[in-house]
Parts: C-alpha cells; structure tokens; sequence
C-alpha cells in the first residue's frame, strides 16, 4: 500500500496540473506525453460520475468516480481528468468546488466549509498536524461540556495513541511541501502567462444562456427545497428546451 502512496506521489509530481481561470472563464489542459496546451471554454467543459458495482467474496462492492473533459471539435480528442472517490455525494461536491469557484467567486474551502470540520480560520487547505491539534482540542471541548464520557474520550485517545500521534500529520505535510515545491516546475510556459490576472474590464462575462439557466435553477430550487440536485439541474435544462 505504501508503495502504491509513492508511485502515485511519484506521478502526481511529474504531472501539470488542469488550470482554470475564472476571469477568463477558460479551463487551461496540457495533452499528455507533452508540454503542449490547450485552452477550453469553461461553458463547454462537460463532467460525469461514475458509479460501478461489482460482487467478490467478500459481497456487492461500490466504487465511485467523478471526471470532466472536453472533446476538441477540431481533432475529436478528448481532453479529461478523472479520479475516485468514495461516495457519490461525494463526487458531486467535486464538482461544486469547482463551479462555485468559477461562478461564484468562492476562493477556499474555507468559505463554504461545515463549522463542524476540524480546521481552524487560518489553517492550509490540506489536513496534517494542525488538523489532529483541532481534533483533539474539539474531543477535549465535548468532554469538558460533557456531551461524550469519559470511555469513549479514553478510547479516542487510545486509538490516536496507537495511530503514531502526530507522525500521520507531519508525513502529509512533508509530502504536500514537497508537491507545492516540485510542481511549478511542470508548468508549461504558456500556461504560466495564461494565468497571469486580468484587469477588469477584459473579464469574460458568462453566456445569457448559463444566466437564464442559474435563474431557473434557483426558481426550482425555492419551489423544491428537497429536490435532489441532478434532477433540479435536468428539470432546467428541460423547462429552458437544451438538450445537455
């Protein structure tokens, strides 16, 4: 299993990155094997889930995965990016991430987290030391108000005892110093000046299409609180006549 955690580590580093940019309202690729890119319209950008079953001795086994992509009409080639995950809600959120970053202007995680999440105001976007520090001031904070007893505060610790401590946080935070330090350098140079910042006034402005379906998202979700969000997406595209 460690193995596999470095050789994947080991790819990541060498791998540019898929690079969006919300002033232009572009999503920069760089095609595989090589350094060169390819810049796609945020609209045009498709995304899927995927969900596979499959039956072992050990029973029904799930697995899910979230992917998007763009298929270049000149060339037909498909431009994508896929990974797992471990719930299909969990996919979707993916997603979210990501447009609320290009439509909404959301900037960090921070701003859209749970106040339950164990990360504090200031904390980097990834978990390590800090994030086993807020969970233990968190269990200690139940246990002074006296929401969980002494047994399961005993046997919380126990388990972070066993589990190394602080060693988990300080290998994740070494490896993610280690990513932000070695994978700049796989930027291409035109991706580089492509993600320079715009002035305002040469910001992209979204499509009057993409502004009347958010309008009719928003009347079915205020009619619908409870309906599932695919199907308030499917229920826009039907009431605006596009076919997804």
């Amino acid at each position: 299993m460690y193995l596999g955690h470095c050789i994947g580590l080991s790819r990541l580093r060498h791998t540019p990155p898929v690079r969006f940019h919300r002033q232009r309202r572009e999503v920069c690729f760089v095609l595989e094997g090589t350094y060169k890119t390819v810049v796609v319209p945020w609209e045009s950008l498709m995304a899927w889930v995927v969900e596979a079953r499959g039956v072992t001795q050990y029973g029904v086994q799930q697995q899910f995965g979230m992917g998007f992509g763009y298929a270049h009409p000149e060339t037909g080639q498909w431009l994508k990016l896929e990974f797992m995950t471990f719930a299909k809600p969990l996919a979707i959120s993916h997603w979210e991430a990501i447009r609320a970053y290009m439509e909404y202007e959301v900037n960090s995680l921070a701003e859209v987290q749970d106040p339950n999440v164990i990360r504090g105001e200031n904390d980097p976007a990834w978990e390590g030391v800090h994030t086993l520090r807020n969970a233990r001031r968190r269990i200690n904070q139940r246990r002074a108000d006296g929401e969980i007893g002494w047994l399961y505060w005993s046997c919380w610790y126990l388990i972070d005892i066993i589990q190394l401590w602080n060693l988990p946080g300080y290998l994740t935070e070494r490896e993610n110093k280690r990513l932000i330090k070695t994978r700049p350098n796989v930027l291409p140079a035109k991706m580089t000046r492509w993600s320079h910042p715009l002035d305002e006034e040469q910001w992209a402005k979204p499509s009057d299409e993409l502004v009347r379906l958010c309008e009719e998202v928003r009347r079915i979700r205020a009619t619908d609180p409870a309906l599932p969000i695919e199907k308030v997406f499917s229920e826009a595209y039907r009431r605006q006549g596009i076919e997804a």
